[in-house]
């Protein structure tokens, strides 16, 4: 029988997808008998924007049954939490014994509250902490308000009461860590106060495996201060805005969605399963691929204030990546 060689392996990987790295110290926090943990993750599928969110719900919801993850989360701007949408939340959340949620900013639009997301959605609070197989998700809420630096469109800001919450959460936790929020925590339309939010995060990187976000809508990964921040691309689309305003689909379907000429959409619902296997010192993310429908953003010549580039972030895919223990 061929032993295993954890060099051999990574060299595997390197030829496959992305490799990324993490602290050794997060890893040891394991136990000798620690079991994998595999989540399936789907981010803003802007069930009331675009017409046929149920669609791509259900091609993610068949894929985690096949793939039978430990949980399922949904990353934000899911679908308005009142009665028109209970149908496709309820599917959502009956498809699995842990179904998590976590507040975007699209979310509570059209006069819609946070303490609906929580009654609709059944989530125990904005933000929480839920330990599954040994590896605590701490979910935020980007969406308080109060920056003093905040410059109009929708509040992105990790306010104090919530940050000396994240703070205890850090010092009491023993244990693995993921942080999700809908906002980036680093890198293009981060949260207002996000170095601030990095330096809390950073001094707890010894516990940390990484920080994952949607809002975005783009495919990208940043390593700051210890931490690998990955940005998990839309279900549904990317949003260009009133400038590229253009028709994707039949002038029937544009007529009933006026919104999606505001975007390039993905031909194929995209999300992932992220696997972390403490046996092998690793993190897996899947990758997902679709193509534009209509014009991608690079034929509609898009430029992006952020800095953010069509092509290269602003992609119909989610890419293959692999997070290893540094040794």
């Amino acid at each position: 029988m061929k032993t295993f060689n954890r060099r051999e392996f990574i060299s595997g990987m390197l030829a496959t997808g992305i490799v990324l790295q993490i602290p050794g110290t997060v890893m040891a926090m394991f136990g000798p008998k620690a079991k994998s943990i595999k989540a399936g993750l789907i981010t803003d599928l802007h069930q009331d924007v675009i017409h046929n969110g149920s669609e791509r719900l259900q091609v993610f919801l068949t894929h985690m049954k096949k793939n039978r993850p430990d949980f399922i989360m949904q990353m934000g701007d899911f679908a308005y939490p009142n009665d028109k949408n209970k149908a496709l939340i309820d599917e959502f959340n009956q498809a699995h014994p842990v179904a998590l949620h976590v507040i975007g900013n699209h979310d509570t639009d059209s006069g819609h509250t946070k303490e609906q997301c929580l009654r609709y959605w059944k989530m125990p609070a904005r933000y929480y902490t839920k330990e599954i197989n040994g590896v605590c998700f701490i979910i935020l809420d980007g969406n308080d308000k109060g920056s003093p630096t905040h410059k109009g469109g929708y509040p992105s800001y990790i306010n104090d009461e919530q940050k000396i919450w994240l703070q205890q959460q850090l010092r009491q936790i023993e244990k693995p860590i993921v942080i999700v929020c809908h906002q980036p925590l680093a890198g293009a339309l981060a949260v207002d106060n996000a170095a601030e939010i990095q330096d809390i995060l950073g001094a707890a990187s010894d516990k940390i495996l990484l920080a994952i976000n949607g809002h975005t809508h783009i495919d990208c990964q940043l390593f700051i201060k210890g931490i690998n921040y990955v940005h998990i691309n839309s279900a549904s689309y990317f949003w260009v805005g009133d400038k590229y305003k253009h028709n994707s689909y039949p002038e029937e379907v544009h007529k009933a969605h006026p919104w999606i000429s505001y975007t390039c959409p993905y031909q194929d619902a995209l999300f992932t399963t992220l696997t972390i296997d403490p046996s092998l010192g690793i993190i897996h993310i899947e990758g997902k691929k679709s193509n534009w429908v209509g014009q991608s953003p690079e034929k509609l010549n898009y430029v992006d204030a952020t800095g953010i580039s069509a092509g290269k972030e602003i992609v119909p895919f989610i890419s293959k990546r692999k997070i290893v223990v540094r040794s």
